[in-house]
């Protein structure tokens, strides 16, 4: 056989397996399964609900709020800067489902922040993947 005719086999052989494993079917099933499903809240804000298998693509990994003296604190990794400056964390309302709650910090403490306002203690938020879930309800990132 021709080195040509090799190479044209090859790249016909890997084609045809990448779109084999992209039918619409495969890839409809697939989007289900990672889902992150975004909802408009009268707030203004989002109400973010994934799937099992997004929250562990995304390796989301939550904490509680505590009380530290008279304020709260969290972990400086659950804090998101928005496009004007605004302090937020994103606050577990049920399993898998987060909304965006705004924060006021008095000091960064190591990695920990120290709040004059935020969620109360006890509230989970997200320490890991919380900059992709910003991605997701602001469109950032592209799929939106």
């Amino acid at each position: 056989m021709k080195r040509s005719a090799r190479i044209l086999i090859v790249i016909v052989a890997i084609f045809g397996s990448v779109a084999a494993g992209c039918s619409p079917q495969a890839s409809t099933a697939a989007n289900k399964e990672a889902a992150i499903v975004v909802e408009d809240q009268p707030s203004g804000l989002k109400l973010l609900t994934l799937s099992g298998h997004a929250a562990k693509r995304l390796g989301v990994q939550t904490v509680e709020v505590t009380t530290r003296g008279s304020g709260l604190a969290i972990p400086y990794a659950a804090v998101i800067y928005d496009s004007k400056g605004g302090t937020w964390a994103y606050a577990a309302s049920e399993a898998l489902t987060f909304q965006r709650a705004a924060i006021a910090i008095d000091t960064i403490d190591g990695d920990e922040a120290l709040l004059s306002d935020g969620p109360e203690a006890g509230t989970s938020v997200v320490t890991v993947g919380a900059a992709e879930l910003y991605g997701a309800e602001t469109g950032v990132g592209g799929g939106h």
